[in-house]
């Protein structure tokens, strides 16, 4: 038996596409705009079947919180890793952090005015094959692949996977420093600042899928609160040609938005095809 290297939930809640998890992994801040000369917000990070409710597993993140008090397993899983970027484009850290059974919070003091971003990225290789007659799966880094992935394996399936989420908050005005992309997996472009959103209006945004257009992508948009609601209430759009898509907000409250996609373009060895995904924590307010 090959050793098989063991991620996050929350690495396999970023990097695959929802219908292929049961989990979604979301970050909730207290608020997304906010005045006043010494704003603070508080952040929740969890894994859960639910949007915004605490129900399954805090999300793991490093130098926040003490695992000691959590369950070998999850202590012994890799945590993800979170930017918190300030306005002026400088790197902010996360304050007060803690991980309960459920939930992990910390916060951010909000020092600048202007926009401010956290986001967590995830890359690597995903495998799968069998061996006498038993499935098998490995994620990793691309170097530990030939060590830990059998090269003649039966049914031997690899993937490029890059994750992303993210958070935007504003203190006093909105600017635009940290919504430049990365030009690293899949991105979100927006047109329409992601703290100027109003219920009843449509707001314009583009995918990018390493600095470029990605064209038809599916999108999907879900309001928080799932749990209290027979329906979904899932709004599905895909981007054109250019990577644009637009969504009317039915009503104020938090937003989850999550996209994916699966291509055989520009896929490095050994991967046979690349998988990307991105989500994103929106705030719409009252018109």
């Amino acid at each position: 038996m090959h050793p098989i290297v063991k991620w996050t939930a929350l690495t396999l809640a970023v990097c695959l596409p929802l219908s292929a998890q049961a989990h979604r992994a979301w970050m909730l801040p207290s608020a997304t705009v906010l005045s006043g000369e010494d704003p603070w917000i508080t952040v929740d990070a969890a894994i859960s079947n639910d949007l915004f409710y605490f129900e399954h597993f805090p999300m793991r993140l490093k130098d926040i919180g003490d695992i000691s008090t959590q369950p070998a397993g999850q202590r012994a899983r890799q945590p993800a890793v979170l930017k918190v970027i300030a306005p002026d484009g400088s790197e902010v850290k996360p304050l007060n952090g803690a991980i309960g059974r459920y939930r992990t919070t910390f916060d951010v003091h909000l020092l600048q005015k202007g926009t401010y971003k956290l986001a967590i990225a995830n890359q690597g290789l995903f495998a799968s094959w069998k061996e006498n007659g038993e499935a098998n799966r490995w994620m990793g880094e691309p170097e530990a692949f030939a060590k830990q992935v059998p090269a003649q394996a039966d049914e031997l399936k690899v993937t490029q996977h890059n994750g992303r989420m993210e958070v935007f908050v504003t203190s006093g005005a909105p600017t635009e420093t940290v919504l430049k992309p990365t030009g690293q997996g899949l991105e979100l472009a927006p047109l329409t600042h992601p703290n100027d959103l109003f219920a009843g209006e449509a707001a314009d945004f583009v995918m990018l899928l390493d600095g470029q257009p990605a064209a038809d992508v599916e999108v999907s948009v879900i309001p928080g609160g799932n749990r209290y609601r027979d329906d979904l209430g899932e709004i599905n759009t895909r981007t054109d040609a250019k990577g644009k898509f637009s969504v009317t907000w039915p009503n104020a409250g938090m937003y989850w938005l999550e996209a994916e996609l699966t291509t055989d373009k520009d896929v490095k060895a050994p991967a046979t095809e690349r998988r990307a995904s991105y989500s994103a924590t929106l705030e719409v307010q009252a018109p």
